[in-house]
């Protein structure tokens, strides 16, 4: 054992002359162990909400968006095939999107109209157990000879505010309707609700209806078009390179737009919410890092004799300051431990009971995520380290210019 780990562990083992300095002593490593622990969980619900969200979106938006200026996609199978061919890309849907009004018996809503061809791959998307979007949109096919209506998919809240269950008859009201632009009537469809889905984000669950794609190009009159084509590719953070040689196969007039720039306020105020918390949270580690230094400052008060006694015997300025660096770093280095065990506990109970619930209208989700990133944890231990270190210097540095004469005969 060298000579200042031995000191120093005796110094923190021996019991001090005032009980004050002790009590300083334990609420600094107090402070660090709950600035720690508020610094790990605040950043794992940020991560788990900014990774949440990351899956539901993308979950029910496309990776990448391909349509025309001002004109709809004519020639959809030659347009699918070129997109196809380019390395990266999964799978090209042509949709229908547009806005419209949604009646029911009971109440009026307005609504997102998405229309999907189900003999595609589709969305991960889930309206029951075990049936995704696209089979329930083969299920919604209409049956003229029977009498049965299209089938119309739609989120949760939407089916809470128009107050319909399965099977449920829906009026479909689109404002592009038959006649001039001076005596144009709206077009009404009748649909039946052939499934109810939830995504658990009520900006989808609230606003989004699904059909098929054959009805709704019956319905606005777009017979053999598409709006646009939704692209989903292997590798999402490729999103940007598969865009530009989509654009680059197909020419102009088409244009593409990845999910990184359709989400890119949304994502950019998560990770400023994210580095701002850090900050603030960082300041108790800070708080208590102060504490650790009045601690050494008055240990050093404290032990004037003994450090004049151990620079008569020999010991030089350097060994000096490692003693009380080493006090310092060990109190840092325990809070760490302790509030990192904590913070990793807490976490793995709110992950495990989600029991904090959310306004879904307000924070997208209606669950607390949490999603704990090594990374983000060995970079607040390494931080609170290096502040618990600075901390130490001054209170050191003091011991080690102490004269020895004084010292013994002030001590």
């Amino acid at each position: 054992m060298s000579f200042t780990w031995f000191v120093g562990t005796r110094y923190l083992k021996t019991p001090h002359k005032q009980a004050f300095i002790s009590l300083i002593t334990v609420l600094a490593t107090l402070g660090i162990a709950v600035g720690v622990m508020a610094l790990i969980v605040v950043i794992a619900v940020m991560s788990g909400f900014e990774s949440e969200l990351q899956n539901r979106i993308l979950g029910i938006e496309s990776h990448i968006l391909v349509m025309r200026y001002n004109e709809p996609v004519t020639d959809i199978d030659r347009t699918v095939d070129a997109i196809e061919s380019i390395d990266g890309v999964k799978s090209a849907v042509p949709f229908i999107y547009t806005q419209v009004m949604l009646r029911s018996p009971h109440a009026v809503t307005g609504a997102v109209l998405k229309a999907l061809d189900p003999s595609r791959p589709g969305p991960p998307v889930f309206v029951a157990k075990h049936k995704d979007l696209n089979a329930a949109l083969r299920e919604a096919a209409p049956d003229e000879a029977a009498g049965k209506a299209p089938g119309l998919v739609i989120g949760r809240v939407t089916a809470d505010k128009l107050k319909v269950r399965l099977g449920d008859p829906v009026f479909l009201i689109s404002p592009l309707g038959k006649g001039t632009a001076a005596n144009q009537m709206p077009t009404v469809m009748r649909f039946r609700v052939a499934g109810i889905f939830e995504t658990g984000m009520n900006e989808y669950d609230g606003a989004i209806a699904f059909v098929r794609l054959d009805v709704a190009q019956r319905l606005l009159q777009m017979p053999g078009q598409a709006t646009g084509l939704q692209v989903r590719v292997a590798d999402i953070y490729q999103a940007r390179e598969i865009a530009d040689a989509i654009v680059a196969r197909l020419g102009f007039p088409f244009w593409a737009r990845d999910w990184i720039q359709m989400n890119h306020t949304l994502f950019s105020m998560l990770r400023l919410q994210k580095t701002v918390m850090f900050i603030i949270l960082a300041l108790i580690v800070l708080v208590a890092a102060f504490n650790i230094a009045s601690a050494l400052i008055m240990m050093v008060m404290e032990k004037t004799r003994d450090i004049a006694i151990l620079k008569t015997m020999g010991a030089t300025k350097r060994h000096i300051m490692r003693i009380f660096v080493l006090n310092g770093l060990v109190i840092g280095c325990l809070g760490t431990i302790i509030g990192g065990g904590l913070g990793f506990l807490l976490c793995a109970v709110l992950k495990r009971y989600p029991f904090i619930k959310l306004p879904g209208d307000v924070y997208f989700l209606t669950t607390l995520p949490v999603s704990l990133n090594l990374t983000d944890v060995v970079t607040i231990g390494i931080c609170t380290v290096v502040i618990c270190l600075l901390a130490t210097l001054y209170p050191a540095a003091s011991a080690s210019a102490l004269d020895p004469v004084e010292g013994i005969r002030y001590g």
